[in-house]
């Protein structure tokens, strides 16, 4: 086939589809005229008409409108029968597969979804930091001297005693001082050993 025929087939087959497609529409739009005309009726001619047969088609329109409310009291009440009794047999198949019925989802904005995200990483960082906290806040009770250690520590080991009663002994204010400078020294000491625990 050449390219030339090929294209009038083409187009013949679209010209086709487009008489087809408008003969649809139009067997669609006379069924609905159908529809229409039987349910309303054939309009009736109201000019040169009396009072009497005025109130005659008025009685019919009337009848006919409430003819046709009744028919569709009737379907909606049908239709809301029929969804109970699918939601009933839907129902009785779940709970024999023991299987339950999920309720609907509650739309969350996304806005709240990132609110709930923030406050989530908010705690755990402050969980974390409390735990850090509570880590830096112990103490330990291997540095920390009890009052008999204290007592045993103010008592001199046997070999601190003097043994040489040659070497003189310190007045007053130079055992002061001396034991003031020492009690500065543990201090320090302390305080070193406290920064190094933290």
């Amino acid at each position: 086939m050449t390219p030339e025929r090929k294209k009038r087939l083409r187009n013949l087959l679209r010209k086709k589809a487009a008489e087809e497609l408008k003969k649809e529409q139009e067997r669609k739009a006379g069924e609905r005229k159908k529809a229409i005309i039987q349910r309303t009726g054939n309009p009736k001619p109201l000019d040169d008409k009396n009072e009497a047969t005025l109130q005659a088609i008025i009685r019919d329109y009337h009848k006919r409108i409430m003819q046709l409310e009744s028919e569709k009291y009737d379907v909606e009440m049908l239709v809301r029968f029929r969804d109970m009794e699918i939601k009933d047999l839907s129902d009785k198949v779940n709970n024999s597969r023991g299987k339950f019925d999920k309720p609907p989802l509650k739309k969350v904005s996304k806005m709240a979804n990132q609110l709930e995200k923030i406050r989530l990483f908010a705690a755990r960082a402050s969980q974390a930091n409390a735990v850090r906290a509570s880590l830096k806040q112990v103490a330990k009770k291997e540095y920390t001297l009890d009052d008999k250690e204290d007592t045993k520590k103010l008592e001199k080991p046997e070999w601190a005693e003097r043994s040489n009663k040659n070497i003189p002994r310190l007045s007053q204010s130079q055992s002061e001082t001396v034991s003031g400078a020492a009690s500065e020294f543990e201090e320090e000491d302390e305080e070193y050993v406290q920064l190094q625990q933290s």
